[in-house]
């Protein structure tokens, strides 16, 4: 039988990582080229075997910029708090609807800044952050944070090499 001692010195809170690009203009700048890209798929025609598809040209563009997103990619990485300092942020940030279990307009920014170890953040830098991010960001990011402190934890799905070999035909 497993020893509770043991088990504790094991135990580490969960953590969680959330990957975002933050450069909304590389962002609009891929939105822009897909589009120009969608326009020509239907009107280029080649007027000699020496014409070149335009499109080649923005899809190389479009590879560029998504390599440029890449490196401007943010991981926020998050780590449980535990009960008590969930119960005590709960507690702090009350909802005036008692059907919802706290302030959708101050909790979600408490609970980033509480639970972001990478990079860490102040609630005012929070508040900075949240100013700069879209609705689907800021959820992204209260959602990861939430997750590391509610979500059940089990060992993932995971195939492996030989598995996937395997399954095809090439491996024992």
């Amino acid at each position: 039988m497993p020893d509770i001692t043991e088990i504790l010195k094991r135990a580490k809170p969960r953590e969680k990582s959330v990957f975002m690009c933050l450069a909304g203009d590389l962002i609009a700048e891929v939105d822009r080229l897909e589009r120009e890209l969608a326009g020509l798929s239907d009107t280029w025609r080649a007027d000699s075997l020496a014409s070149a598809n335009p499109a080649e040209k923005i899809a190389k563009k479009i590879k560029a910029v998504r390599e440029e997103m890449q490196k401007a990619e943010t991981e926020f990485r998050f780590r449980a708090i535990g009960d008590k300092a969930w119960s005590d942020l709960v507690a702090a940030h009350p909802s005036s609807n008692k059907n919802e279990g706290w302030d959708p307009a101050t909790f979600p920014k408490a609970l980033v800044s509480a639970c972001c170890v990478d990079p860490v953040m102040t609630p005012e830098q929070a508040e900075q952050l949240f100013e700069v991010l879209n609705e689907g960001q800021r959820t992204e990011l209260m959602q990861g944070a939430y997750d590391v402190n509610a979500e059940a934890t089990s060992i993932p799905f995971s195939v492996s090499a030989s598995g996937i070999l395997a399954g095809l035909g090439g491996g024992k």
